[in-house]
């Protein structure tokens, strides 16, 4: 369990008198007080040295004799503590794209991570995005209960007005006999009449299958057929559980029609066109033109000193 406080216990560093203090975890926490009291003693020569100091004693031998090693300060007890960055009061840098975490070169090593252990979620709705393979999909029908019913849907439109007789036409000469509209299964072969002003939800009926190991090559091409069918995306429906389970080989949430990037580096960087914020370039602040502040009289003509 992580712990919840940082506890100094007698600290003697410098001119601090035997402090003990609790400082909270996972805090912004600000030192006050006269200058000589002892602020930047707590922070860097107590907190931050051993910090620092527990960490490059967590490294190999060899790693060491790269890094300065910090001498332990004067305190009984320390608990709770981190490895430590210090940066320095100054400024090191009038760059605006300068930040903390170009500073402390954290941010190329936070970007690493997020682009590789990321996992993409849907803005709107909060739907974790996965992009799947056609034997992924398989494996993860075939890892449900055995005897287990599935019916493999195709999605053609969603949520779209219109008649839509090009697409049942479609199915039609691509030998389907049955698909699911507006929730209800019905079959090609009746003449299927849908109102021009409502939004209708087509999908195609591939196969109806009860899932055992031994259908593993018949569900392998049903999967491959739906998939190349709904354009990357495969819908299973379990009538018997009311469930249905959508598979997609893109990172897209096709609830919602929001389409995810690869994620990679470039896509987590501010300083790069990929990642940068298309308002504000990356740089976090947004200009305008204060239009009062320009023609604070606007009563006035441009001769007559409108514009300030």
């Amino acid at each position: 369990m992580e712990p919840q406080y940082l506890r100094i216990r007698g600290a003697r560093m410098h001119n601090l008198k035997n402090i003990s203090v609790d400082l909270p975890r996972n805090r912004l926490i600000v030192f006050t007080g006269l200058s000589g009291s002892g602020k930047s003693t707590l922070a860097f020569d107590t907190l931050y040295a051993e910090g620092q100091r527990r960490y490059v004693e967590s490294l190999s031998t060899y790693a060491r004799q790269f890094l300065g090693q910090m001498d332990k300060p004067d305190v009984d007890l320390l608990e709770g503590l981190s490895p430590a960055v210090s940066i320095e009061q100054k400024t090191t840098s009038k760059n605006p794209r300068s930040t903390v975490g170009t500073v402390t070169e954290i941010y190329d090593h936070l970007r690493l991570l997020f682009a590789r252990a990321g996992q993409p979620h849907c803005p709107q709705c909060g739907q974790a995005i996965r992009s799947q393979s056609v034997e992924d999909m398989v494996d993860n029908l075939l890892a449900r209960p055995e005897g287990e019913k599935v019916i493999l849907l195709a999605p053609l439109v969603t949520a779209r007005k219109g008649q839509h007789g090009q697409v049942l036409d479609r199915l039609r000469k691509e030998g389907f006999v049955r698909a699911r509209v507006d929730g209800e299964i019905v079959s090609l072969a009746d003449g299927i009449n849908l109102e021009k002003n409502r939004r209708h939800t087509i999908e195609a009926v591939v196969d109806r299958l009860v899932l055992k190991p031994s259908i593993r090559r018949r569900l392998d091409e049903s999967v491959s057929t739906a998939v190349r069918l709904g354009e990357g995306t495969m819908l299973a429906w379990f009538p018997g559980q009311d469930e249905e389970v959508l598979f997609s080989e893109s990172a897209a949430c096709h609830r919602c029609g929001i389409s995810v990037p690869e994620l990679t580096t470039q896509l987590f960087s501010f300083n790069n066109p990929q990642g940068a914020c298309p308002e504000c370039s990356g740089l976090g602040v947004h200009q305008y033109i204060d239009e009062q502040l320009v023609v604070p009289d606007p009563s006035l003509s441009l001769a007559g000193g409108a514009i300030a």
